[in-house]
């Protein structure tokens, strides 16, 4: 089919030639064209202060020079390699991720997303372990292929019943909706553990190969149980031999402030960590690092032939050196705060508003009803509207689609953070 001579609009190409299922985001959909710092600008040139950086993925921000140069010098010379051959830039990169990970032992593998680093994560622990059994987080997110939607605790992201696994789903990273809300943190955990430990008994045959749990969820709406909780449900765990997955896809890179990793938050080190997103600052990238003995349990020989190929790994490495250079965590946890304290100071007289939560850089907002529960979605939807009006960009996300979520890069100035927020709150009294 062609378009030429036909009076159409990108919105309609994309329309016909793209699944139903593949969302854009507002009324009058837009087109990203460039951006710079964390300013985008659309087909229309119309400047937009970004507060979602691509779901999670513009860590560093638009065009840094030091990354750009990173890629340019390295298009320049050599675009692939596979891993059949040595790749200074990716080995150097696996020992930096490896070193900061915590895991003692740890070997490194890169894949092209977060998808297949969670699937090479399930395929280590099943073969490990020889079990397909798997433990999930009620309303987590895992990724978009077979083996992660099976194990996603979401219904809207989850398209079909087959699986590969046999996945039981266990109460704890979302608190506000969650029946045991209403207990102290320290009887929440103890209700949540008191959960896992009889899912356990009564939902498995009790050689379960895993458990994998995002440390705060993403496409979940930001939940985020009490700090400590995952580090007591790895003590479970470890009484029955059980891997704990660590899924840092978003949490990864110091996004949450205090912690350069959100398992840190709990006191304990998983025995496998996934990750992507950030680490390339828009290239496609993610990886798996695991201690040496489940990394080395496959009995065949496996390959990937783009992952963590010379361009991404130069860019990765650049991206990474970056935010380290830059002290982009310590700017999360101080420009996260900030947000927060606004954001909750906004909520006390805003009935819509039913919570504020997060850590760092990684703020939810959900919106209830006139009784102060009920999700409401369509405020959600007309806030969506408002803030592009305004010329901000922000996400959305929660099992009901009420709650806003914003992660802007970790870059992000004290200025900007009360431009966003300013924004925000001026949709918010709009609708």
């Amino acid at each position: 089919m062609t378009t030429r001579g036909q009076n159409i609009t990108l919105v309609d190409r994309h329309r016909s030639i793209m699944p139903s299922w593949m969302a854009l985001y507002y009324s009058e959909p837009i087109q990203l064209i460039r951006g710079e710092g964390r300013r985008v600008w659309d087909q229309d040139d119309r400047c937009y202060l970004d507060f979602f950086g691509g779901i999670l993925t513009t860590m560093t921000g638009y065009a840094v020079p030091e990354v750009v140069n990173a890629i340019r010098d390295q298009a320049d010379k050599m675009l692939h390699s596979s891993t059949l051959y040595l790749i200074e830039s990716q080995i150097e990169l696996a020992e930096k991720i490896a070193d900061l990970s915590g895991i003692p032992g740890a070997k490194v593998f890169f894949t092209n997303s977060g998808s297949e680093a969670n699937d090479t994560a399930f395929m280590l622990a099943t073969s490990y372990r020889r079990s397909n059994q798997i433990l999930a987080m009620r309303h987590s997110y895992h990724g978009r292929s077979f083996s992660t939607v099976s194990t996603t605790g979401t219904s809207t992201w989850s398209p079909s019943s087959l699986s590969p696994f046999n996945v039981s789903y266990v109460h704890g990273s979302y608190r506000y909706r969650s029946p045991f809300a209403h207990l102290s943190d320290e009887d929440y955990v103890n209700a949540c553990v008191a959960d896992l430990e009889n899912v356990l008994d009564v939902a498995t045959a009790g050689d379960v190969a895993c458990l994998i749990a995002e440390p705060v969820q993403g496409v979940g709406g930001f939940g985020m149980p009490p700090d400590g909780m995952f580090g007591r449900f790895n003590e479970a765990l470890k009484k029955r031999g059980i891997l704990f997955i660590s899924d840092e896809v978003q949490t990864g890179w110091g996004r949450t402030g205090d912690h350069f990793w959100g398992y840190q938050a709990h006191g304990f080190t998983p025995d496998i960590m996934t990750f992507a997103k950030g680490l390339g600052n828009g290239l496609a990238i993610g990886g798996v690092v695991a201690r040496g003995e489940i990394m080395d349990c496959f009995r065949a020989n496996s390959i990937s032939t783009f992952g963590g190929n010379p361009l991404v790994a130069r860019g990765a490495l650049a991206n990474l050196n970056y935010l380290e250079d830059h002290k982009l965590q310590e700017n999360a946890a101080k420009q996260g705060q900030r947000f927060i304290e606004k954001l909750s100071a906004l909520a006390e007289h805003t009935p819509a508003i039913g919570e504020v939560r997060g850590k760092g850089l990684m703020i939810g907002v959900e919106f209830v009803g006139d009784d102060g529960f009920t999700p409401n979605v369509d405020a959600v939807a007309k806030i969506m509207e408002e803030t592009k009006a305004l010329g901000l960009l922000v996400g959305r996300g929660g099992f009901y689609g009420n709650v806003i979520r914003m992660a802007p890069p970790l870059s992000v100035t004290e200025a900007e953070i009360d431009e966003g927020y300013d924004i925000l709150e001026r949709a918010i009294k709009a609708i």
